[in-house]
């Protein structure tokens, strides 16, 4: 009984915490929107949220919503299709670690922007070169997350399971996908935010539709409104990605909550 007033009063607690950081932004907003330094960089509250309608009847807003969650899904599952086995043979065989983690800590240190040009000369433009893009950026950092999370594993487990007369299947099923769950979900909310990180460098390829074509287009004709509610947009889509994986991370790795308390 104790314990669950405890946890309803810590509910409310972050729920008004929330609400007063949603409002000072909101105060904060308002000063900068009537500050001659700083009021052509952040429109009024109401000015954006006005530009909804606006996009909505240029036709473009759902399109590009749409165009740029295709783009980011897909590239984002095969990122984390490539990088699943990939981290696994890496922490498993050391000759495969080190023929492919120099390459993979080399080309995670370059800015997708930087290849993005490379990408367009050898896919061509359109869809193709954004996914491209996407999935080498979220397959670098799920990699080396995964990665991690199998090559600290506890030894002992390992070995006991060995000795207990378990194959590298039984191993693979009991204790190492187990205990790198945690990890492999990690990777996954950190791989989202990269695939939306990246979304504008991957829109640089000639994109036809989509939030990061936009915002460049909307800041080559310095349409400021627009352009902050996009952004605004992009922020939304991350945190409810994010929200999204949390939910299913306490799902699945409850054991580990209980454990840690």
């Amino acid at each position: 009984m104790k314990k669950s007033k405890l946890q309803s009063d810590a509910k409310w607690m972050n729920r008004l915490w929330l609400f007063i950081s949603f409002a000072t932004a909101m105060v904060l907003w308002y000063i900068l929107s009537i500050l001659p330094s700083t009021a052509r960089c952040f429109p009024n509250v109401v000015v954006v949220l006005q530009q909804i309608q606006v996009m909505i009847d240029r036709g473009c807003l759902f399109t590009d919503i749409g165009s740029s969650l295709i783009s980011v899904f897909a590239g984002y599952a095969l990122g984390f299709v490539i990088a699943l086995p990939v981290a696994i043979l890496m922490a498993w065989y050391k000759p495969v670690r080190n023929i492919l983690e120099p390459w993979i800590q080399f080309v995670r240190n370059i800015p997708p922007l930087a290849y993005v040009p490379l990408v367009v000369i050898g896919a061509g433009v359109g869809r193709k070169p954004q996914i491209i893009v996407i999935t080498l950026a979220t397959f670098l950092i799920m990699c080396v997350t995964i990665y991690q999370g199998v090559i600290n594993i506890d030894e002992t487990l390992i070995k006991a399971a060995r000795i207990l007369g378990a194959s590298d299947k039984d191993i693979f099923i009991r204790v190492i996908a187990p205990a790198t769950l945690p990890f492999i979900l990690t990777a996954v909310r950190l791989g989202a935010g990269v695939a939306l990180t990246t979304l504008v460098a991957a829109e640089s390829t000639g994109a036809s539709a989509g939030l990061g074509m936009r915002i460049r287009t909307l800041n080559n004709s310095f349409e400021t409104a627009p352009m902050l509610l996009y952004i605004i947009i992009i922020g939304i889509i991350g945190i409810t990605i994010e929200k999204i994986i949390k939910t299913l991370e306490r799902k699945l790795t409850g054991w580990q909550e209980k454990r840690e308390i």
